[in-house]
C-alpha cells in the first residue's frame, strides 16, 4: 500500500509541478490543471455529465431503446407514459422513448458535421483576412458581415429551400450560416499576434505566409474557436430542430426531435408528452453545451489568469 501511495503521490508531484522538464510533461501538467478547474465547477460537470449521456446514447442506441422507433401501432397510439412505454406513444403509436433516443444519433449527427466544417471554414477566412489585411480583409470581412446581417435559421431555411429538405442539406446550410463568428474571432486573434516577435522570427528564418498561417498563427486561435464552437453548439441544436420542425432537415421516418415536436405540437394541449419530451431534451442538450462552454472558456482563455 505504502508504494502504490509513493506512486500516486509521484505522478502527482509531476503533474503538479512547476517547472516541467520535457514537452511532453508541459502538456500534462497543462491538462491537469485543466481538469482541476474543470471538476471544480459544478455547472461544468453537470453539462459534461449530460453530454457523456448523450454519447452513450448514440453508441448504444438499440440497447437504450426499448422498442423500434419507427414501429407503428394505432392501438397503442397516445398512450400516457407508463410502464409498457417509459415516454408515452405519438400519435401512431410509436414509443417516445424510442424515437428520443434514436433522434439523438442525428442530434450529433448535425452537431459533429457542422463542428468539423464551419469552424475550419471560419478559421481559415480569418486567419487569412489577419495576416493579408489590406483589400483581401477588406473584401473577406465584407462577405463575413453579409452573412451576419441575417438571422441564421432564416439563412438556412434559404439555403435548404434552394437545395431541397434532407439531414445532408440541412447540416450544409447550417454549416454554411455558422462560420461568419469564427472568421471574425480567429481575425481578431491573428491582429493580436501577427506583429509579435516570433512572427517576426519565422520571417527572418525564411518562412512563407502559408508556413506562418498555419504553422504559428492557426495554432494560437485554435483555443478561442473551441470556446466559440461549445458555446455554439446550443445554436446549431436549436437550428437544425427548427429546419426539422417545418419538414426541411430528417425525413420521415427518420427519428429528429424537431420533426417530433411539430408532429406532436397538434396534441399539445391534450396529449403534452409527444412534444414536450422531445423539447425537454433539446433544452438539456443545449444547456449542457453552454454549461460546458463556459467552464472551457475559463480553462482555455490565456487571459483568464486560472492557468
Amino acid at each position: 500500500m505504502s508504494g502504490a501511495a509513493s506512486t500516486s503521490a509521484g505522478w502527482i508531484g509531476w503533474l503538479t509541478t512547476d517547472t516541467p522538464r520535457s514537452r511532453l510533461q508541459a502538456r500534462a501538467v497543462s491538462l491537469y490543471q485543466g481538469w482541476r478547474i474543470l471538476s471544480g465547477n459544478p455547472l461544468a460537470m453537470i453539462g459534461l455529465v449530460l453530454i457523456a449521456t448523450l454519447l452513450l446514447m448514440v453508441a448504444f442506441a438499440p440497447l437504450f431503446a426499448t422498442h423500434d422507433p419507427n414501429a407503428q401501432n394505432l392501438s397503442t397510439r397516445l398512450l400516457p407514459p407508463g410502464a409498457g412505454h417509459w415516454l408515452g406513444t405519438d400519435e401512431l403509436g410509436r414509443d417516445v422513448w424510442s424515437r428520443l433516443v434514436y433522434g439523438s444519433r442525428v442530434t450529433l449527427y448535425v452537431v459533429a458535421l457542422v463542428a468539423l466544417t464551419a469552424p475550419v471554414l471560419g478559421l481559415v477566412i480569418g486567419t487569412v483576412a489577419g495576416t493579408l489585411g489590406g483589400w483581401t480583409d477588406r473584401v473577406l470581412m465584407r462577405v463575413t458581415d453579409i452573412f451576419l446581417a441575417f438571422p441564421r435559421l432564416v439563412l438556412a431555411l434559404a439555403f435548404v429551400a434552394a437545395l431541397g429538405p434532407g439531414i445532408e442539406n440541412a447540416v450544409l446550410a447550417i454549416a454554411l450560416t455558422a462560420w461568419p463568428p469564427y472568421a471574425r474571432v480567429a481575425r481578431a486573434e491573428t491582429l493580436t499576434v501577427r506583429r509579435s516577435d516570433y512572427i517576426a522570427a519565422a520571417r527572418l528564418q525564411g518562412a512563407g505566409t502559408l508556413r506562418i498561417i498555419t504553422g504559428h498563427i492557426m495554432p494560437m486561435c485554435l483555443s478561442s474557436v473551441i470556446v466559440r464552437i461549445t458555446l455554439d453548439m446550443a445554436g446549431i441544436i436549436l437550428t437544425a430542430a427548427g429546419l426539422g420542425f417545418l419538414g426541411l432537415g430528417a425525413q420521415p421516418p427518420l427519428a429528429e426531435w424537431g420533426a417530433m415536436i411539430s408532429s406532436g405540437r397538434q396534441y399539445l394541449l391534450t396529449h403534452w408528452w409527444v412534444a414536450t419530451i422531445p423539447g425537454i431534451a433539446i433544452l438539456l442538450v443545449s444547456l449542457a453545451f453552454n454549461l460546458l462552454g463556459d467552464a472551457l472558456r475559463d480553462i482555455l482563455d490565456p487571459r483568464s489568469g486560472q492557468q
